[in-house]
């Protein structure tokens, strides 16, 4: 997969689109009542609501702005990879290796990698139209929506859906019209119990060889040293030799459909 410096350049502006389309779909669901705002004397502004109307839209977008990490995390793929990430440190018994620093870089790339398709289908469809005034923000905003709700629907378990549906008492007929408030926690669900059961995976092989090191030591009657201090080169020494950060990546940007 390439992507040419421009594109990459326009990313920052891709996801401020689609944190402004979240925006939008939160006012929607929770619409914000008229106000009228005068600090002139009385009448001297009567009538002229477009400050009003613009003091609004600023409010709205310092409010997506202020959202914009929690959306971020939790309408890409970074919620599954970071966690993943975090369940390798604990597997090979070095919580603290690699920095967190380090671990958030990483997931945050690898999620840019994941959401590059999307981020490029909302860049050409929403972006670049609404930058070169051939439509409007609403216009816009309806476009991107498009494929950041295809890939929340390709990434969510129908059971999970379901249940959300069914607490909101609400029927849909086709994926495509199920409601983005409802999609976004169905979708966070899911990419929870993926990454447990990555972690589960992850954590298995690595139990193993302590099992084996503390059955070792106790046999040899070293009943005095801590096991960890004889598994942790040899788990780490095992990931090296198994090739593990490629497989795991290989296998972390694979289950993205």
């Amino acid at each position: 997969m390439k992507i040419s410096t421009r594109t990459a350049a326009q990313a920052l502006l891709v996801v401020l689109l689609a944190l402004t389309a979240a925006g939008a779909w939160a006012q929607s669901a929770f619409p914000v009542p008229q106000v009228s705002v005068n600090f002139g004397p009385p009448g001297a502004a009567a009538g002229q609501d477009g400050d009003v109307s613009a003091s609004l839209q600023i409010l709205a977008m310092l409010t997506v702005l202020s959202l914009a990490p929690a959306i971020l995390i939790l309408t890409t793929a970074f919620t599954r990879i970071v966690i993943i990430f975090g369940f390798l440190r604990n597997a090979l018994g070095t919580p603290t290796i690699p920095p967190n620093q380090v671990v958030i870089g990483l997931s945050l790339f690898l999620t840019f990698f994941v959401m590059a398709p999307t981020y490029q289908q909302i860049n050409d469809r929403a972006l670049q139209p609404y930058m070169t005034k051939q439509i409007k923000m609403d216009e816009a905003l309806k476009q991107a929506e498009g494929p950041l709700r295809d890939f929340m629907l390709k990434n969510t378990y129908e059971k999970d859906l379901q249940l959300f549906l069914g607490i909101a008492k609400q029927t849909v007929e086709t994926r495509e019209d199920v409601p983005f408030l409802t999609l976004v926690p169905a979708f966070i669900i899911s990419e929870l119990k993926t990454a447990f059961m990555i972690g589960f995976y992850l954590f298995v092989p690595f139990l193993i060889i302590d099992l084996i090191v503390a059955s070792g030591l106790m046999s040899m009657g070293m009943m005095m040293l801590p096991p960890t201090v004889v598994s942790l080169p040899a788990k780490v020494l095992v990931f090296v030799l198994a090739d593990g950060w490629t497989t795991l990546v290989q296998a972390i940007l694979a289950g993205y459909k």
